[in-house]
């Protein structure tokens, strides 16, 4: 893809390879920021152990699974399941961002690293949900391999701008939504594991977000288009998973992740951090996608509010047949 910047000195032209290059700098630079500020962790440490026991199958002794074994709360477990399941698809986000930053340098390293780090977080939730019992294992497996044979397609694969732009707000979505389902799981073990989870999320948010930063500096007007893409289409890389939007529907009511919080806790620390939109000196196509970014953000804000009415009103409903 062939895009064009109009703040440089001449009318030259951007491609993907020159961008990639451009920015190598920026991501060597945070690429060893990311390392020493990154503590590694054992996933065995966060699974309890000696909570497992064995399934029917292999074992003549299996237990078969049953709801009431779970420790965890009811929307605990479907937004374990959402998660899991979009941990799942590393091996297409992988080759997704491998064929988009490539495999050497800076660039390669930081991907190979963003997926083993990405890797011990399905490691260690599928390990805490079968030794806790926390979901329906079968279930579970029948929903990955669906999952997973339909592959992945990136909205932004078509650029690499795009691509920044999205993972900058995906990385922190994703820990969001593991921090909040860790608070509503009912389960502190559960709470403390997706707390670890989020923490290397937060990281991985403040990489691609400083990198997202550099590239404003670069080519604003490009940028700015890309960030208004990405946060008007914005979908959760998991909106593939069979009934994923029964699910969502659960997560916005459970308080897991919703329009308001997509609004107050993901879209706008990003765009507040960037002071994307008091960014000047923009050219037409800069200033209209700026223009057309603070418009939608207010009309999320209307939305965000009026569900939030209505998830009053029925708290409200639930209390009062509660007291009934």
């Amino acid at each position: 893809m062939t895009i064009t910047s109009p703040h440089l000195g001449s009318p030259s032209v951007w491609t993907d390879a020159r961008l990639l290059y451009a920015l190598e700098e920026v991501v060597e630079k945070e690429l060893n920021r990311h390392l020493k500020t990154t503590k590694d962790w054992m996933p065995h440490e966060y699974v309890p152990w000696t909570d497992g026991r064995n399934f029917p199958g292999l074992f003549e002794d299996g237990e078969a699974w049953d709801k009431e074994q779970s420790k965890v709360t009811e929307i605990g477990r479907i937004a374990l399941v959402v998660n899991l399941l979009t941990e799942d698809n590393l091996p297409s986000y992988h080759h997704e961002i491998a064929s988009l930053f490539g495999r050497d340098g800076a660039w390669g390293t930081w991907v190979h690293r963003w997926t083993a780090e990405e890797g011990r977080h399905g490691i260690v939730m599928r390990d805490y949900l079968l030794t806790s019992r926390a979901v329906d294992p079968d279930q579970l497996e029948r929903f990955r391999m669906a999952h997973m044979s339909e592959g992945f397609e990136s909205d932004n694969r078509h650029s690499m701008l795009h691509s920044i732009a999205y993972v900058a707000f995906q990385e922190l979505a994703t820990r969001i939504s593991h921090r909040n389902t860790g608070h509503q799981s009912g389960d502190p073990v559960c709470d403390r594991m997706l707390a670890r989870i989020a923490t290397d999320e937060n990281l991985h948010m403040v990489f691609y977000r400083n990198l997202l930063k550099s590239a404003f500096e670069l080519a604003p007007d490009l940028t700015m288009q890309a960030v208004r893409d990405v946060v008007v289409n914005f979908r959760m890389p998991g909106h593939g998973i069979p009934g994923f939007e029964r699910a969502a529907a659960q997560m916005a009511i459970g308080e897991v992740y919703n329009l308001r919080i997509h609004h107050d806790d993901v879209l706008q620390p990003v765009l507040r951090f960037l002071k994307v939109l008091e960014i000047d000196g923009l050219g037409p196509e800069g200033v209209k996608a700026q223009e057309e970014l603070g418009l939608f953000m207010n009309g999320l804000d209307t939305e965000a509010a009026k569900f939030d009415e209505r998830l009053a009103a029925r708290k409200a409903r639930m209390a009062a047949r509660g007291a009934a």
